[in-house]
């Protein structure tokens, strides 16, 4: 007879990339593993609410030894709420919050712009289904998937200045000014035993913004393609208790931004990051942390780029979530 499983064990961890659009990785206590940036394909169990935050702590290479204004560091805190709207439908809010440091002891710090997310979750079971309200452990081993949709609305500050009136630079500011859109897709594959592999792939487009000194830059499309696999080291099924390890391979590509309608110099490029990881998760509650290091990199002006993805020594990363 198969074991009937509820997901209420569930619990969540969000990703996010380049300019702060999350998605969505949710694990619990029985089944199928998630790692930390990569999407799995699990939806909020219907009438729950989950709340999480994370923290993207990164630190940059500098090309001198002067304090002359590279970027130092960047701390992206994310809080969010999720709803189970029904079995298959998962709706979330997302609110990032930025401090980007330079060396020079310059600082930005604010909210940033807030970010809607639809889920849809789906099953693949002699055909594509929506996914279903319980799975058995056998039902957990089907080919798992989901489709999502994002949106951020304006509500930052796009227009900050410095002490002297003028516009500080676009990437510091803590607001797009005008919307994005993101869309993607994810897969999971429980394998029945310790392992899951996890795959997914987004792309994220930006509007034009036009600037309070009447600069127009529109930030370049994103597209992201990334590959997970999970291994449960250690568990105690009778305390809930659940610690997996994961993974990931995370490929980032970003188009040149466009400013007055022309390609701006040292902009854009493609980087590949690994990420290793650990996740504990006890009975509805999760915590996650990794390291994410860029392996791979190919900058369009990589010597001009400091202070963009690819020029991080590291990217210390963690989550918590709780379902409720």
């Amino acid at each position: 007879m198969k074991k009937v499983l509820g997901m209420a064990a569930l619990a969540c961890a969000a990703a996010w990339g380049h300019h702060g659009v999350p998605s969505i990785s949710l694990t619990g206590v029985d089944g199928p593993g998630a790692p930390l940036e990569t999407t799995s394909s699990t939806t909020l169990p219907e009438g729950s609410f989950l709340g999480y935050l994370k923290l993207d702590h990164a630190k940059y290479k500098t090309y001198t030894s002067a304090k002359d204004g590279e970027m130092e560091r960047t701390d992206y805190w994310l809080y969010g709420l999720g709803y189970g709207a029904t079995p298959y439908l998962s709706a979330y809010v997302f609110m990032p919050y930025y401090t980007k440091a330079l060396d020079d002891a310059t600082m930005v710090s604010g909210f940033h712009d807030v970010n809607l997310q639809l889920v849809l979750g789906l099953v693949y079971d002699e055909g594509f289904k929506l996914a279903r309200k319980n799975e058995s452990l056998d039902d957990m081993e089907d080919w798992h998937f989901t489709l999502f949709v994002n949106g951020t609305l304006p509500t930052g500050d796009s227009e900050r200045k410095d002490g002297s009136g003028a516009l500080i630079d676009p990437g510091m500011q803590t607001g797009f000014g005008e919307p994005s859109l993101m869309v993607g897709a994810s897969m999971t594959k429980w394998f029945g035993n310790a392992f899951t592999f996890v795959g997914d792939c987004s792309y994220n487009t930006f509007f034009e913004h036009t600037y309070d000194d009447g600069t127009r830059l529109r930030f370049g499309d994103e597209i992201r393609v990334n590959g997970a696999l999970t291994a449960r080291v250690y568990e105690l099924p009778k305390s809930r208790l659940r610690l997996d390890a994961s993974l990931e391979a995370n490929y980032l590509y970003l188009g040149r931004d466009e400013e007055d309608g022309v390609g701006a110099e040292a902009t854009g490029g493609s980087i590949l990051y690994t990420t290793p990881g650990m996740r504990l998760t006890y009975k509805t509650v999760s915590a996650a942390m990794g390291v994410k290091l860029p392996t791979v990199t190919d900058l369009n002006e990589a010597d001009l780029q400091q202070g963009s993805e690819g020029k991080e020594r590291y990217r210390i990363i963690f989550t918590f979530s709780t379902l409720f």
